[in-house]
């Protein structure tokens, strides 16, 4: 393979997305149908191709061509990341991704127990964490990490419902009454849940301070009726992001992407245990013992001045945005790497080799190499993908 090479990369139709946002990207037609993710990189079930062929086939074939040695030595002959852009119209599922030790353990597990991996009670797929990191392209809303306890209880007074869960989080620890409250959550009844959707409906016309994250309760009670993870993401902080700002998930912390169009990178797993807001099967026990029930503001991240890179602790991925305004800038290539273009046209160059040009919408995978690459495109905007340091 050339240093650099043009994806073609998998749409996922699911439910939840949008019918227009990941075509006004890539300047294609809607065929009115949702497309929910762009998926770029190897994930098995759905590789990015290369000249027709499938990413993970061509890794699998020269992992340490298409890798390189460093890479292979730390995560293995796979491409340890999954770069994706997401276009929500509606609510994902209320999730959980487990540590790696979790994730080993329940792998062993089900497999122990023979529970086949497309079995809808199947919740492990491989042995990796899933540690994620969203970052908006436009205005994005989303559920992230529990609010501070004597801030959800003042919610719960304030909607004049769930006294008792009010009481439980004023007289014991959030470590010990969030635990508790999930599971109260997740069993939730008819006539409960029926009482929550009208108090959040009647807070969102209110005006009033929680106006804000009860719209977005009462639109999740309106797109998943009856679905006792209304209940549960009343626990959790409501968070808005504009273009630019993004936020960082790490294992155990609950969340969901309401709506809004994001790039998303993460690592390579498909590792997902769901409370709410799903037809799915949902593990209460599994759930709670993964979870992480520390509390706190959701910290929302920025590229940091210079290197316009985003904060991660994750040793898989690293994400950045490159603008090459007037100059060109050149991009190293010590490990594997996918460029998105999100905004203006770019242009890849590398001596001996055809220039390759990325619209929006088009993304390329650069292999590591000895020489860097030029990239130039005044006006255009892009997110690296490559592994952590």
């Amino acid at each position: 393979m050339p240093p650099y090479a043009l994806l073609d990369n998998p749409v996922r139709r699911y439910a939840w997305g949008s019918p227009t946002a990941i075509p006004a990207l890539t300047g294609t037609a809607p065929d009115g149908t949702p497309q929910a993710e762009l998926w770029m990189g190897a994930h098995p079930s759905a590789p990015s191709r290369v000249g027709g062929r499938p990413l993970d086939e061509l890794i699998a074939a020269d992992p340490d061509g298409l890798l390189g040695p460093d890479t292979v030595r730390r995560f293995g002959p796979a491409l340890p990341f999954l770069f994706k852009v997401l276009a929500a119209d509606r609510a994902l599922s209320l999730q959980v991704h487990p540590s790696r030790a979790q994730a080993e353990a329940g792998y062993a597990d089900e497999e122990a127990r023979g529970i086949p991996r497309d079995s809808p009670r199947r919740v492990y797929q491989d042995r990796s964490h899933k540690p994620e990191l969203l970052c908006a392209l436009g205005e994005f809303e989303a559920l992230c990490g529990f609010r501070p306890a004597a801030g959800t209880a003042r919610l719960l007074d304030a909607l004049g419902v769930l006294a008792p869960w009010a009481a439980l989080l004023r007289d014991r620890p959030a470590a010990e009454a969030l635990p508790v409250l999930l599971r109260r959550a997740l069993a939730c009844g008819p006539a409960e849940l029926a009482t929550v959707t009208e108090a959040v409906t009647r807070a969102a016309a209110s005006g009033g301070p929680y106006a804000e994250a009860c719209a977005a309760y009462a639109r999740v009670a309106g797109q998943y009726p009856g679905d006792a993870g209304l209940a549960a993401a009343l626990l959790l902080n409501h968070v808005r992001l504009t273009a630019g700002q993004a936020l960082y998930l790490d294992s155990g912390v609950p969340h969901a992407y309401l709506r809004g169009t994001g790039v998303e990178l993460m690592a390579n797993s498909d590792n997902v245990l769901r409370c709410g807001l799903t037809a799915k099967h949902v593990d209460i026990d599994g759930l709670t013992a993964v979870t992480s029930f520390r509390t706190g503001p959701p910290r929302i991240l920025t590229p940091e001045p210079g290197t316009l890179e985003f904060p991660s602790p994750a040793a898989e991925f690293r994400l950045s945005l490159v603008r090459p305004g007037d100059h060109p800038v050149r991009v190293e290539r010590p490990a594997p790497q996918i460029l998105l273009c999100v905004a203006g046209r770019a242009l890849l160059r590398a001596p001996g080799h055809p220039d390759l040009a990325l619209p929006p919408g088009a993304s390329a995978y650069l292999r590591p190499g000895a020489g860097p690459v030029e990239l130039t495109g005044p006006g255009a905007e892009l997110f690296r993908a490559t592994t952590g340091r």
